[in-house]
């Protein structure tokens, strides 16, 4: 089961409240572990231009000043930008699929400042990890519904909304979720 490029959605009883309400994008999965970013949980109190203030890149006025979002509790001081493929192959770009490329370099924030990054990206500080087959094991055990990545639910769904309308493109009311696994 390879779900690279997939949306991991919490369900209600995940026991961590850090990703509580959380969507997922994964970058990679396979059998060393899996690698992804939350989505949906924007930092309150850092925006990009604070960001890039932080690494002296100064942005143009016409530069959104959006959000950086908690990517997940690893390594949070690391930058990482889930970004819609751009022109050619970006070095230090990992295209995920024909939607979604991951970038960890600076290259590519000096692009966003410039105005001339890709045109839909999120920015986040750490990811979430999971070691060999411990995805998998949440995922039997109740924790996570998995679903696809749409670009439009991932960049322009507002982030209050995203988890109940991932829920909704599996065809799922969010409110008929119990946090309780059953068994037949």
């Amino acid at each position: 089961m390879d779900l690279t490029g997939k949306l991991l959605i919490a369900m209600p009883g995940m026991g961590d409240p850090r990703f509580g309400h959380s969507v997922v994008f994964l970058c990679s999965h396979g059998q060393d572990g899996a690698m992804g970013l939350i989505v949906n949980k924007p930092s309150q109190d850092l925006k990009v231009f604070d960001l890039l203030g932080q690494l002296d890149i100064e942005a143009r006025p016409s530069v959104p000043n959006a959000p950086v979002y908690f990517g997940g509790p690893v390594e949070t001081a690391r930058g990482f930008v889930l970004h819609s493929p751009g022109n050619g192959n970006r070095a230090g770009s990992m295209k995920v699929n024909d939607g979604f490329a991951m970038t960890a370099t600076v290259d590519i924030l000096e692009d966003i400042a410039a105005g001339v990054g890709p045109g839909e990206a999120i920015l986040a500080l750490g990811y979430a990890g999971w070691g060999p087959g411990q995805l998998e094991g949440e995922i039997a055990q109740n924790g996570w519904l998995t679903g696809d990545a749409e670009p439009d639910l991932v960049f322009s769904q507002p982030d209050q909304t995203k988890w109940s309308a991932a829920l909704n493109a599996l065809g799922i009311d969010p409110l008929s979720l119990s946090a309780e696994a059953g068994r037949a």
